[in-house]
């Protein structure tokens, strides 16, 4: 989050000052075009990992309404379903980001010329967080614990 942060305060920096800069004292541009690309690798790791370690706290948007007035063998049934699909969630997401990520192994970021596998390898990572944290999540409720729900604030 720091590098996505801190990659877009110096793409604001060099487009609105320093192209001012340049403009005014007619000195050569400074190319700031690596910025969008770092932004674009950031974001994308930053997606994958965030929605992994959302699943193990328990902090996604759930609408637990209907599901807290079940009996408590049901609600344990629903809840290891729901675990249940996230696992194939996150397998399907490990597959075929790794699909992707070959596909464009020979590929290379225009203006960093980093190969674009490392791009996609981050739903590999995601898929096979999201998978882990579901199995732990999912043999906590076959246990009969409680699965973290989040918390306010």
């Amino acid at each position: 989050m720091l590098v996505a942060m801190i990659d877009m305060l110096v793409g604001v920096f060099l487009r609105y000052v320093m192209t001012w800069v340049s403009a005014t004292f007619n000195l050569p541009s400074i190319r700031f075009f690596w910025v969008e690309e770092i932004g674009e690798y950031a974001l994308a790791w930053l997606t994958f990992i965030g929605a992994a370690i959302g699943i193990r706290r328990g902090t996604h948007f759930a609408v637990h309404i209907l599901t807290e007035r079940l009996a408590p063998p049901l609600r344990r049934a629903i809840t290891a379903a729901h675990y249940m699909l996230l696992v194939a969630f996150g397998g399907l997401l490990a597959i075929y980001g790794w699909q992707v990520s070959e596909l464009n192994s020979q590929s290379y970021s225009p203006a960093l010329d980093l190969n674009l596998r490392w791009l996609y390898l981050s739903a590999v990572v995601g898929g096979v967080l999201i998978v882990i944290y579901s199995l732990a999540a999912l043999a906590e409720t076959l246990r009969g614990e409680d699965v973290p729900h989040g918390h306010p604030g």
